[in-house]
């Protein structure tokens, strides 16, 4: 049984609803659960036949989990569940405790994102997670060192199961600009949820220094968030109203990144970025903050470009330099489209397999 929040749009929910309808049948009877079974990912997964328990848990403490918690204590025992993975650390949280009364033979954890990012007063609780989980899975090598030095996990208790991305569907072919792009003669843009850490900021700074040299470079920034309203009035402060075109979250984001030459993600903390690996699929040319796990999908001159984290100079050097050289900035695309192919679903799901296998004829409890 696999575990998330929501069912909406978000890296982890797209990797979750993939890995769902990739597992093999003959061999996985796979269920969802979500605090909010709605959404397009919910779509996605009904219409692939997959069953999803909604647990309408609106705390970690009081009422709603005591009744969470029986919901999926009885699903589990219902349902003769044999592995149960929680996708996020809310749930890991949540579930750790249901899943070892239930005695479950297995129970996954993830950590999908650095410690900075989790609660302060749920940091323990995720520890002791992490802790009592046979297998621990994260998304990228970064990720697997900061288990070990911020969580204590023990190195041969994790496994590292890097995000998929559809060749089918996210690939360079038809690379044309969407209406609302197409008289710009260059497209710097960004596609993700617009929070904080994803520092867009520093990107829309940065974008202002570069079109004063190129005036006719558009900015877009496609997604939603709390950021939103921020990134507007700095947009508008800078005199960029007409330049920079604000995109709502869509499930259909490929035609947007079709549409953009160099993709950044300025983030000040990233663990395996999904919409960095379906840029470079796209054939954008990537620019990225030299954080997390960006390192294993962008090499300075071969896949594209890093920044120092929080620098805007050196990502408007970055910027600059690839506006005004064409062959670098496709070239540099090229190469990042080869190298995502080494990160499809098909990998990601069989990679899945192999670690659920793994974790459920192994003891409970055992490294």
């Amino acid at each position: 049984m696999l575990l998330v929040h929501a069912l909406g749009p978000g890296g982890t929910e797209r990797q979750l609803t993939e890995l769902a309808k990739g597992l093999n049948p003959d061999r996985f009877q796979v269920h969802v659960g979500a605090v909010k079974a709605t959404g397009m990912r919910a779509d996605e997964l009904r219409a692939a036949g997959i069953p999803i328990l909604e647990l309408p848990i609106s705390s970690l403490y009081g009422p709603s989990a005591w009744r969470g918690a029986r919901l999926l204590r009885n699903y589990l025992k219902t349902h003769r569940i044999r592995a149960v993975h929680a996708f996020d650390s809310p749930f890991g949280i949540f579930a750790a405790p249901v899943v070892r009364l239930s005695r479950a033979p297995a129970f996954l954890t993830s950590q999908r994102c650095y410690r900075d990012l989790v609660a302060a007063k749920y940091y323990p609780l995720l520890r002791a997670a992490h802790r009592v989980a046979d297998t621990v899975v994260a998304n990228c090598e970064a990720m697997r060192e900061h288990l070990q030095s911020g969580f204590g996990v023990p190195r041969e208790k994790i496994r590292v199961l890097y995000n998929g991305v559809d060749s089918a569907v996210f690939h360079p072919a038809d690379r044309a600009r969407v209406p609302a792009l197409r008289d710009a003669k260059l497209v710097i843009g960004s596609v993700g949820l617009l929070r904080p850490e994803k520092c867009l900021n520093l990107l829309v700074d940065a974008f202002a220094k570069v079109r004063g040299k190129h005036p006719e470079a558009k900015l877009v920034l496609v997604g939603s968030g709390e950021d939103l309203p921020n990134l507007k009035r700095q947009a508008a402060g800078l005199g960029l109203a007409g330049s920079v075109h604000f995109e709502p979250a869509s499930p259909h984001v490929v035609s947007w990144l079709r549409s953009i030459d160099i993709f950044v993600l300025p983030s000040r903390s990233e663990a395996f970025s999904n919409s960095l690996l379906e840029a470079m699929a796209c054939a954008c040319c990537p620019v990225a903050s030299r954080v997390g796990g960006n390192p294993e999908l962008v090499e300075p001159g071969q896949t594209g470009l890093l920044f120092e984290s929080g620098d805007a100079a050196d990502l408007t050097a970055h910027l600059l330099t690839l506006a005004g050289d064409r062959e670098l900035r496709l070239r540099l695309a090229a190469q990042a489209a080869t190298f995502s192919q080494r990160f499809s679903t098909r990998a990601a799901v069989e990679r899945a397999e192999q670690i659920y296998l793994e974790a459920n004829f192994r003891p409970s409890g055992q490294s």
